[in-house]
């Protein structure tokens, strides 16, 4: 199949992009620039909210997988709302222009405070620009889908750990810190319980995810267990063998983060078992 994949050069899309590769697809890359995409990836260098007719232009595409967001790690930006119509005029064209296949990066952001196990039924409360302007595309893409009668996919990410230094997230500034030489990084007190999943791990799942339309709705792209922040980190820290301390209580909890929150990881599960296992589970 020939895989549409935008936002190919970020931090998710370069590592998704290798695991659909690697998974026998094809794949169309596209980002403003695309010198971090693996050379296999057919790469095209554009602003795709500016094309007419983005499904012919990116070769009319089987399965398109929108992982474009600016500032995904700046909660409070105003582009989740400012951008917000061009995410849906473009996945509108590519539903009405032929694309029966289209998938969407979400975020765990989109519920909003929650304690517990998040599944595809759980209420939404968002409670940033972030999760605001994901959960509006969300129901924007399920009306778009649900209205050509094509597949839906909603990939709902957790915490992910990386140690490239190229993200935002604790883990690629505890990673920049490091080679910077620094001995302490400034923390929160890290009770709090989250989703943990390895970046390997994430690239494998929505790879798997998007090259099957058996499971389709709000996936979760998770580990399913919860974990004490304080605790990964520390772990992170071994593994890399990074000479850094972590310095507890520098900073306050953020107060719209839940004290426990994970993904149900039934779904996902599933799509791995058979994928792992060699199934075939694209209906035709």
């Amino acid at each position: 199949m020939k895989i549409l994949v935008t936002g190919a050069n970020g931090y998710l899309g370069v590592g998704i992009v290798k695991a659909i590769l690697d998974s026998g697809n094809d794949v169309v890359a596209v980002d403003f620039k695309v010198n971090h995409v693996d050379s296999r990836a057919t790469k095209m260098e554009c602003d795709l909210f500016e094309v007419e007719n983005p499904f012919r232009f990116c070769g009319e595409p089987d399965i398109l997988l929108h992982l474009a967001w600016k500032d995904g790690f700046v909660h409070y930006s105003d582009a989740h709302i400012n951008d917000l119509p061009k995410h849906y005029e473009f996945i509108k064209k590519m539903a009405e222009s032929g694309c029966r296949h289209i998938a969407v990066m979400g975020s765990m952001h989109e519920i909003g405070f929650f304690e517990g196990s998040i599944n595809e039924n759980t209420p939404c409360h968002p409670t940033t620009p972030y999760g605001i302007g994901k959960n509006a595309l969300r129901d924007l893409t399920e009306m778009v889908c649900k209205k050509s009668n094509i597949v839906f996919q909603w990939l709902r990410g957790y915490y992910i750990v990386g140690n490239s230094k190229y993200g935002s997230s604790i883990f690629s500034k505890i990673t920049v810190a490091a080679e910077e030489g620094k001995k302490e990084f400034p923390f929160t007190l890290g009770q709090n319980q989250y989703d943990f999943i390895d970046y390997p791990d994430f690239c494998a799942q929505v790879a798997a995810t998007v090259s099957q339309n058996q499971e389709q709705g709000i996936i979760n792209i998770c580990s399913g267990r919860p974990e004490k922040l304080a605790d990964r980190v520390e772990r992170f820290i071994k593994e890399n063998n990074y000479d850094i301390k972590l310095q507890y209580g520098a900073f306050q909890d953020r107060p719209y983060d839940s004290k426990a929150i994970w993904g149900d990881s039934t779904k996902i599960e599933k799509i791995m078992e058979d994928s792992n296992n060699g199934v075939n589970r694209e209906s035709q």
